[in-house]
């Protein structure tokens, strides 16, 4: 049994209307290095054998479950196709969200981590483990904010997006060891020193580590080029930096609503970067 946190009252009548199972990139600039990409079970199977810690923490297990509601597949893109899509896949319907994973199809990085981040929410309410009212969930929606505005718009950002979202409400713990990840976590790669306007980033899943050929391996799932929804693997070599974001209290997403419609530091990296040590205190972290 999952040890979930068990809040003492649950209310369905504020959910959802559409989902069937219930009812970024943030700057990609240029092609990510080549990898290896994975079947669903081929992922699952890795997350259980890796060389990270085999055992996830409790929400991570929440996390991973949520990822067989979203199909494999359907295109990457970063362009308004797959904008229209995101919003058409997360969207506030008749007061209540509304989730439709098969809609947001092509996707992107940042869009497939935050879907899954809804998905598994609407799952853990559905269940009794987690109370989200309407105001919080229509905080989450997704309506085309830019950088650093709303809580998509600060997962989207360049930087270290989901990792501020995660310091900011306190829902989570932020770490940059990947000896410490585990299947689950939510993970930033950035594929170059940048962090800003500079950067080349992913926003993935952690699902582990592993070796091929003597090379070390990091896998992860999320709209990956070219296929879309999926799981890859990478060589670790190609990794320059990464922040992990570990769900730990969703609990107080209840005061999403209350966030500042903007996060200056979040917007600013539209258009600079900024050094790690700027972004590591930016996301909790004594260094980066």
């Amino acid at each position: 049994m999952h040890s979930f946190i068990r809040p003492v009252l649950f209310r369905a009548s504020v959910l959802f209307s559409v989902l069937p199972f219930i009812s970024g990139c943030a700057a990609i600039a240029g092609k990510p290095p080549e990898g290896k990409e994975a079947s669903k079970s081929d992922a699952k199977a890795k997350a259980k054998t890796a060389s990270a810690p085999a055992a996830t923490a409790p929400w991570n297990e929440a996390v991973l479950a949520a990822l067989d509601k979203i199909p494999i597949g359907g295109g990457y893109s970063t362009g308004v196709d797959a904008r229209d899509a995101l919003l058409a896949g997360i969207s506030w319907e008749e007061d209540k969200p509304a989730l439709r994973p098969k809609a947001a199809q092509p996707s992107f990085c940042s869009g497939a981590t935050y879907l899954a981040f809804l998905v598994m929410l609407a799952q853990q309410q559905r269940a009794g483990r987690l109370i989200l009212t309407p105001d919080a969930w229509r905080a989450l929606i997704v309506e085309g904010q830019a950088d650093g505005h709303g809580v998509w718009g600060r997962w989207n950002a360049n930087g270290p997006g989901t990792a501020r979202l995660f310091h900011e409400l306190g829902i989570g713990t932020n770490f940059t060891d990947i000896k410490q990840a585990k299947p689950g976590d939510f993970m930033k790669i950035f594929w170059n020193e940048g962090i800003g306007a500079s950067e080349r980033g992913h926003s993935v899943i952690f699902m582990g580590t592993g070796s091929t050929n003597g090379q070390e391996m990091v896998s992860f799932w999320s709209s990956n080029q070219p296929g879309g929804y999926g799981t890859k693997e990478v060589p670790r070599s190609k990794i320059q930096r990464v922040v992990f974001s570990r769900l730990e209290s969703p609990e107080k997403l209840a005061e999403v609503a209350k966030l500042p419609e903007k996060d200056a530091f979040l917007a600013s990296l539209e258009e600079k970067s900024v050094s790690p040590a700027a972004a590591a205190e930016a996301v909790g972290l004594k260094k980066w």
